[in-house]
């Protein structure tokens, strides 16, 4: 990503979550300020609450050789819930990354010795970049919050009503399903092989029952999940799904040497790769943008990464995960689900509501 900042001849778009000030956060701040300095446009668009703890003034270098920088959505107690997750970097509108790393060290490694385990594509795609670089263009320019009402209906209107053919996947918060659920659902109903990989497991009832009813057609699902967790709320949240889904026939394996951050899904011979945790968070009340492939040099590395992760990975029996959650450990999960899946979208919705 750095090298590709440095080549851009014309323009560098950055859509991040966490932006730290750390060794990472300055070798991107300093080529950053060479692209800007070389007259590159350079546009920058940080969350406020995941980078809530970066002064303004870290991005004043970049500010003064030319730079656009813009946080989005400024906390304020009645909407801080609104968040843009999205991570994306666009060079010359041709060639992007996307995924699900920040930029921190906390992304540097190999996932196994050390750092997290996570996922950013690299593409050199003309037209995927250019529907890209559109989404970017609408939430740069809307990040401060500061449009008329009738301005922001519309914009949500269009996001959300992206058809389940568009590659590009935008997921903007709303009620209902998103443009990516629409498709994942789609590709679910006739899939014979499932991999799925994500740090948050919080599926609608619509997904969990699609996924059942792959292994009742002889099919396979198999899911990789973390047993380290940025998160650990999340995680717990998310083992009130396990019981009934390992009843059914579902693989569930827990990745084990580092914290797992990455979000990959492949379904049969397509693979959807971006931002998007497999939450009702991600699906409905974050800002969010996944890509939907189905050429096979993709598909196949999707394979490749799906096993290389499984070797690391411990797989969940039934009888012993009963066995070890008494029934404390049960009323935890059962908490942890309630604030996760229940009183975080309500918060979100109600500031949703308020824009």
């Amino acid at each position: 990503m750095i090298d590709a900042i440095t080549q851009a001849r014309a323009s560098v778009e950055l859509e991040i979550y966490i932006f730290a000030n750390d060794a990472i956060g300055q070798q991107f701040l300093h080529a950053l300020v060479r692209s800007a300095q070389s007259s590159v446009r350079v546009r920058l668009l940080v969350d406020s609450y995941g980078s809530l703890t970066l002064a303004k003034e870290f991005f004043e270098p970049l500010i003064a050789a030319g730079g656009e920088v813009r946080f989005f959505n400024p906390l304020r107690f009645n909407r801080f819930g609104v968040r843009d997750h999205r991570k994306l970097l666009i060079c010359d509108r041709e060639t992007f990354f996307i995924g699900g790393a920040n930029i921190s060290e906390d992304y540097d490694g190999d996932g196994v010795m050390h750092g997290w385990l996570d996922l950013m594509l690299k593409v050199q795609a003309d037209d995927l970049a250019a529907q890209l670089a559109e989404e970017f263009d609408q939430i740069f320019s809307s990040a401060d919050f500061s449009q008329g009402r009738l301005q922001k209906l519309r914009l949500f209107r269009k996001l959300r009503r992206r058809t389940d053919e568009t590659k590009v996947l935008a997921i903007r918060p709303g009620r209902g399903a998103s443009s990516f659920q629409h498709a994942l659902n789609n590709d679910l109903k006739q899939a014979s092989s499932v991999d799925l990989i994500t740090p948050y497991f919080l599926p609608s009832r619509r997904i969990r029952r699609r996924l059942r009813q792959i292994i009742k057609r002889g099919g396979r699902v198999r899911l990789i999940l973390p047993a380290l967790c940025d998160v650990p709320l999340a995680r717990a949240a998310g083992l009130i799904y396990y019981p009934r889904l390992l009843r059914a026939g579902v693989e569930i394996y827990e990745y084990q040497p580092q914290i797992l951050h990455a979000k990959l899904y492949r379904v049969d011979e397509t693979v959807f790769a971006g931002s998007s945790n497999f939450d009702c968070r991600s699906f409905n009340l974050n800002y969010e943008l996944m890509v939907r492939f189905t050429n096979q040099l993709t598909v196949d590395g999707a394979k490749e990464i799906f096993s290389n992760a499984l070797k690391n990975s411990r797989r969940i029996e039934l009888k012993a995960f009963c066995r070890s959650h008494n029934f404390w450990e049960r009323w935890k999960i059962r908490w942890a689900h309630f604030l996760v899946a229940q009183i975080d979208p309500f918060v979100a919705l109600r500031h949703i509501g308020r824009r």
